[in-house]
């Protein structure tokens, strides 16, 4: 039988001695009287370090015992590594503006994938579908109009009143500034936002030419200061009003002119429209036209009750006039083109007053090349007359910012000859081999679908084509997010 000094040397009996011996001292201990799974992570230091975690507490929050920290306001968390201190998830409302980024996020998005993917992504039948070299990029303009389509909303100001606001031209060569109007206002447009706070633009209805028709008589020699004055005055009013303006410096507004005049809104307050669009009929650089900021637009010559000149094209094997223009004599390059052109020609027909007994648009369909010269100003309503005869517009001007240069290649359906180039016309053109012609004007064909007016609007015509280049202008840039 084992003796007692014999059974303590045994290693099992010294292993639970030892065992029992530390847990009456642990019981015994001060720090026993804490619970061990509650950890304080609020003392009364606005500081407190654990093994895992630093957290950083606003001396303002009381001290509280509990296992989550509370959820607002959140400490800030640094050196983070154990899961369960995560800070919930707090669900605050988001701003309109944020709401609103996030939806022209996720456009950008969709077209950056359209043009890697190359295809497109919708959730409705598309009716036509870019293709071909008249677009830059046909992938990105497709998606980016289906885009459009399903997000844009503009909010149309209220303020103001007829006749100068709300209204505005339909006929003449200013009428798609009234058209626009009209389209935006005076039906239950699918661009038209409900309330402000979900606007993605803002559009100022001013009409110039109708503040012309109405202020430039009986004193004329003060009509500029007037014009300036009445646009100013509208910006001071909308930007107190609401915020929207001062929220962008007026970087997601715009407005809609053809009128010569237009530009000279500005005229000394270069910095209150620094950011504001301006779709313009008169794209001309040299005015301060700036194509990454503004938007150049085509100008149409509509009679009443019409939204097109009539439709004479012929195919291209008869069409025996090389290049034709008739229209009055105003501008420096007019006045070269007659110079050189005016009557002189069997195949360059130029023509100041063109007989009553001749067909303006059936010459135009019967013709490879419609020259379209500048006059007055840069634009000239010829190139949509061009586009509806599919006869190749050919452009004679200086500083002028062509419509929907982002999305078409002008090089593809058009030729371009510069003014000090007009004595070459003849030669220039027919140098151009046949099959280039046969090409271009197949294209001018397929391309003229996005200068059709229509009422109600339909997708990729001008109207949406105007409303595509305030759309690209607006996603090129970020409202800031307050956090």
């Amino acid at each position: 039988m084992a003796t007692l000094s014999e059974s303590l040397r045994s290693p099992y009996l010294l292993f639970t001695t030892f065992f029992l011996l530390s847990l009456l001292l642990l019981f015994f201990s001060p720090l026993f009287q804490q619970n061990p799974f509650a950890l304080n992570y609020f003392s009364s230091s606005t500081t407190t370090t654990t093994t895992a975690t630093t957290i950083t507490l606003p001396s303002t929050l009381p001290q509280t015992n509990l296992i989550s920290p509370a959820p607002a306001p959140a400490p800030a968390l640094t050196q983070y590594h154990q899961p369960y201190l995560q800070p919930k998830p707090t669900n605050r409302n988001k701003s309109n503006t944020e709401r609103i980024e996030e939806d022209l996020a996720r456009a950008r998005a969709a077209i950056r994938k359209a043009i890697v993917t190359k295809n497109f992504t919708s959730d409705r039948n598309e009716i036509y579908i870019p293709r071909g070299s008249v677009y830059r990029n046909p992938y990105a303009f497709h998606q980016s109009h289906i885009e459009m389509v399903k997000r844009f909303k503009i909010w149309a100001y209220r303020e103001g009143d007829l006749p100068m606001a709300h209204n505005g031209p339909t006929t003449y060569i200013y009428s798609i500034e009234g058209q626009f109007i009209f389209e935006m206002e005076t039906r239950p447009s699918p661009f038209m936002a409900q309330h402000p706070d979900e606007a993605h633009a803002f559009f100022i209805p001013l009409s110039v030419s109708k503040i012309t028709d109405y202020q430039f008589r009986p004193h004329h020699e003060t009509f500029f200061h007037r014009l300036v004055r009445i646009f100013k005055d509208y910006i001071f009013v909308i930007a107190d009003k609401y915020p929207y303006w001062n929220r962008s410096s007026g970087a997601d507004h715009f407005m809609v002119s053809c009128h010569d005049w237009a530009s000279i809104i500005e005229r000394n307050n270069h910095k209150l429209y620094e950011n504001f669009m301006k779709v313009l009929c008169n794209a001309n650089t040299s005015e301060g036209f700036k194509p990454t900021r503004d938007v150049s637009i085509p100008e149409y010559n509509l009679k009443a009750f019409n939204l097109g000149p009539p439709r004479l094209g012929q195919p291209p094997d008869k069409r025996p006039i090389l290049a034709f223009f008739a229209g009055a004599a105003h501008g420096d390059i007019r006045d070269i083109l007659f110079k050189y052109w005016k009557d002189k020609d069997g195949e360059v027909q130029v023509y100041e007053n063109l007989d009553k007994k001749k067909n303006y648009h059936g010459l135009m369909g019967q013709t490879k090349y419609c020259l379209c010269p500048s006059g007055s100003e840069v634009a000239s309503p010829r190139v949509v007359e061009a586009m509806y005869a599919g006869c190749v517009p050919v452009l004679i001007s200086d500083y002028y910012a062509v419509p929907f240069d982002d999305v078409l290649d002008w090089n593809k359906f058009s030729v371009q000859i510069p003014p000090k180039r007009i004595p070459e016309i003849k030669t220039i053109l027919k140098g151009i081999p046949y099959k280039k012609y046969l090409k271009l004007q197949k294209r001018v064909m397929q391309v003229s679908r996005h200068f059709e007016l229509n009422r109600p609007a339909k997708p990729f015509d001008v109207f949406h084509m105007v409303l595509h280049s305030v759309w690209l202008r607006r996603l090129n840039f970020r409202l800031p997010v307050a956090i």
